[in-house]
């Protein structure tokens, strides 16, 4: 989910948002994967529609990343949320246990992770607070598949608005514009699933993918 939001003065979270240093491992992995994948901080800046001085404060932790923006940047870096995030990497077949799920908060979501990292699609299941992202338009190759696990979600996909009860389920295009809010006070859960493709397409749709490192 490419993130072009607008940025926030330093220190104006939203509310409810963790604090910065509830990421400890962001910040140093965002600048280690962007040099191996040899883009400057302007294209991989440009590349997920932000700033180089907005990711250039979330790689010395001075901002913390929204889940879209660090989906986007996953995209971008070829690699996972997990790996981003610093998490260890799970056996290939795996099998994920509730118990052994640990959430982590990012710009006011929460997700945990429910599946392998690693593979050719992500899944992760996500709690989103009412108004969170639901102003930022994403637009980026793959496929996305969601459930609506409790609440009501309303997704806009392209010029049409549906919304999602319990129960209900979505699977669209990504290069479709799209955007999503809880429409509930206390938030809306999700399971979510969503490819992460490395190819030609991919390096058309999301900007340049090499370049020095900085």
């Amino acid at each position: 989910m490419s993130s072009s939001e607008t940025e926030r003065p330093h220190g104006a979270g939203s509310p409810g948002e963790p604090a910065a240093e509830a990421l400890p491992a962001v910040a140093p992995q965002l600048r280690a994967l962007r040099r191996r994948a040899s883009l400057t901080l302007e294209a991989a800046a440009r590349s997920a529609g932000l700033s180089p001085a907005h990711l250039s404060r979330l790689e010395t932790g001075q901002r913390q990343p929204s889940l879209p923006m660090l989906l986007a940047l996953a995209r971008i870096y070829g690699t996972t949320v997990s790996e981003l995030l610093g998490e260890t990497v799970a056996e290939r077949d795996s099998v994920i246990r509730a118990a052994d799920m640990e959430p982590t908060a990012a710009g006011g979501w929460t997700y945990w992770q429910a599946g392998a990292p690693g593979r050719g699609m992500q899944a992760l299941r996500v709690h989103v607070p009412h108004g969170s992202q639901g102003d930022v338009v994403r637009v980026h190759p793959g496929e996305e598949w969601l459930h609506v696990l409790r609440g009501r979600l309303r997704l806009r996909l392209g010029d049409t608005t549906h919304r999602l009860a319990a129960g209900d389920s979505a699977h669209f295009d990504s290069l479709t514009p799209h955007r999503i809010a809880a429409e509930d006070h206390d938030g809306v859960d999700l399971l979510f699933v969503h490819t992460l493709l490395q190819s030609p397409t991919a390096a058309l749709c999301l900007g340049p993918t090499s370049g020095d490192a900085s």
